[in-house]
């Protein structure tokens, strides 16, 4: 039997939960605070929080709870009240704050936290370095872009061996949809199958890392550019040469009106004396008159230099704009990734990119962001400011950048940021984040950016997925077919247990990608001849409408 599945919270990200969940034929039943049109059945009305609203939905009898709200506040009161009816329900949260669900994970049994930003973010990653990604896959702990191929008479794969592909260690797998005699990957490697012209498939591409080594010269030649931005941002250099020049002139001055002062004595009354210390006053009280008012001078004159050097102080050492100035030194000449808008999906796509080796620029206008200084621990450099200003962009590097991301809160600003970015820099690569899947498409067509991504449709299929079971490594959307990559441990009662995963895979309809067993993992041809047995795991694809069969508790499955 199918496992009933509670979506509670349908507001953009969560309605999309429920229909794809629906789509796939899963028992589902939503949970809205507010009635929706186009929803009839299978909603329940009333307060998310509320004991009464979760038990009208079966809370008690359901399987899995997805939490989708946009508040965590109110996410987690939701997931105490579910828990206090249902302690063994098992809870797939919605959280901004990762740092606290992973905490939460920590601490709860059978609890998920995701993070549509952390979803999203992989593919937007994918997009900025040129690659047309449909998804990501987790493996070997490294994030693999997902993209389809699509077979036509141009295409290099046509008439080509799947077994050919099936061999190569670069790439993975992920599903084949022929155009003709519908067929399963596995049964189509085993019977040598060749790419035909119609044919989809769904392929992992291992991801390249990009070295962050430089040689000696390049590393002078940027910290000499460097030095050179810093010097024509900073007030503070011509103020200190000013008052190292007076200190100068006037300990000369002293020293050749009278012979028999010594340089240190000179030097240290002139400090003091402009300064406004003190110290050493018969070097001025035996001088000429002459020399008695240059000293009252400098007194007046160094009382305003050392105000301004105490204020410039203040600012840049102990205030912000130190710190500005200095990241605008720090930014890359070319070849850089401009994220602008360092919010929930800005940081994650950051992050992305620098765990790569990319040098990144971050634009974000709010001085009081919560993730500035986490960017700013990576070294990456943040100029605060509006990216759709020129000005800002130019600071940036812009023109000699490798590709932009605009990705603030805001659709309007995004698009207006894009476009401020192209008429700067016509050929640069330009990612554009959008909320309304619909206007994204649009977007897309009419000012020809090289992507427009809704994270909510990125990541709604990987929060289906996870409702649906099973610990989900990656997944995507092919011919309105949800797919999913999972790791399932082989149990005595599995139903794949004793049985070799090329009949399993025939059977079940997945497609085996790896398995450990016995302190190894097989790829490749002898993967498909392994026999399954207690404590492998197995990693693999498959349609999310045959997960119910990795439920079973028999071998049933397979005798069939």
């Amino acid at each position: 039997m199918k496992p009933r599945i509670i979506v509670c919270g349908l507001g953009h990200t969560g309605h999309k939960i429920f229909c794809l969940l629906r789509q796939q034929g899963a028992i589902v039943v939503g949970i809205s605070d507010r009635p929706i049109r186009s929803e009839t059945s299978d909603v329940v009305v009333g307060n998310l929080q509320a004991a009464s609203t979760l038990l009208a939905a079966g809370i008690q009898n359901a399987h899995t709870l997805v939490i989708a709200g946009d508040d965590d506040a109110v996410n987690l009161a939701i997931l105490m009240q579910a828990r206090i009816l249902n302690p063994q329900i098992r809870i797939i949260n919605r959280l901004f704050n990762t740092s606290l669900g992973d905490r939460i994970d920590h601490t709860l049994p059978d609890h998920a936290s995701m993070s549509v930003s952390s979803l999203a973010a992989p593919v937007f990653a994918f997009a900025a370095l040129g690659s047309q990604a449909i998804g990501q896959l987790r493996l070997f702990d490294r994030t693999w872009p997902i993209h389809e191929e699509y077979i036509d008479e141009n295409h290099p794969w046509l008439d080509r061996n799947l077994s050919d592909l099936w061999d190569d260690r670069s790439r993975m797998l992920i599903y084949y949809l022929p155009a003709a005699n519908k067929t399963d990957l596995v049964s189509a490697v085993l019977a040598g199958r060749q790419c035909q012209q119609g044919d989809r498939l769904i392929v992992a591409s291992e991801p390249t890392l990009r070295s962050p080594q430089k040689t000696l010269i390049q590393k002078l030649l940027k910290t000499l550019t460097s030095l050179r931005r810093f010097q024509q941002h900073s007030q503070a250099v011509i103020v200190v040469l000013t008052l190292l020049a007076m200190i100068g002139i006037a300990t000369s001055i002293y020293i050749c009106v009278d012979e028999n002062i010594s340089i240190v004595d000179s030097l240290y009354f002139s400090v003091g004396m402009i300064t406004g210390a003190g110290g050493y006053e018969k070097v001025a009280e035996q001088a000429p008159e002459n020399i008695k008012l240059f000293t009252v001078m400098m007194m007046l004159v160094g009382a305003g230099i050392i105000g301004i050097c105490y204020a410039l102080l203040n600012d840049y050492v102990l205030g912000t704009r130190f710190t500005e100035y200095w990241d605008i030194a720090r930014v890359p000449q070319r070849n850089h990734y401009i994220i602008c808008g360092l919010g929930g999906l800005g940081i994650q796509i950051a992050k992305e990119l620098h765990t790569n080796g990319y040098d990144i620029v971050a634009i974000e206008q709010d001085p009081n962001c919560r993730f500035l200084n986490t960017a700013r621990s990576m070294k990456i450099p943040v100029i605060q400011g509006s990216a759709s200003l020129p000005a800002t962009l130019e600071a940036a590097n812009v023109k000699q950048a490798a590709a932009l991301l605009a990705v603030t809160s805001s659709d309007m600003s995004n698009v207006e940021i894009a476009l401020s970015a192209k008429g700067l820099a016509p050929k640069l690569s330009v990612i554009v984040r959008n909320q309304d899947p619909h206007f994204a498409l649009m977007v897309q067509q009419v000012f020809e950016f090289e992507g427009v991504f809704n994270p909510t449709e990125l990541a709604a299929p990987a929060f289906a997925a996870a409702a649906i079971g099973g610990r989900i490594l990656g997944n995507g959307m092919t011919a309105d077919s949800l797919w999913v990559c999972l790791a399932t441990l082989i149990t005595p009662k599995h139903p794949f247990c004793g049985h070799r995963i090329q009949d399993a895979a025939k059977s079940a309809d997945f497609v085996p990608l790896y398995v450990e067993t016995k302190c190894q993992t097989l790829h490749g041809w002898d993967l498909l001849n392994c026999c399954l047995s207690t404590g492998d795991v197995l990693y693999l694809t498959m349609p999310a409408n045959r997960l119910e069969q990795l439920w079973r508790t028999t071998s049933e499955l397979i005798k069939t």
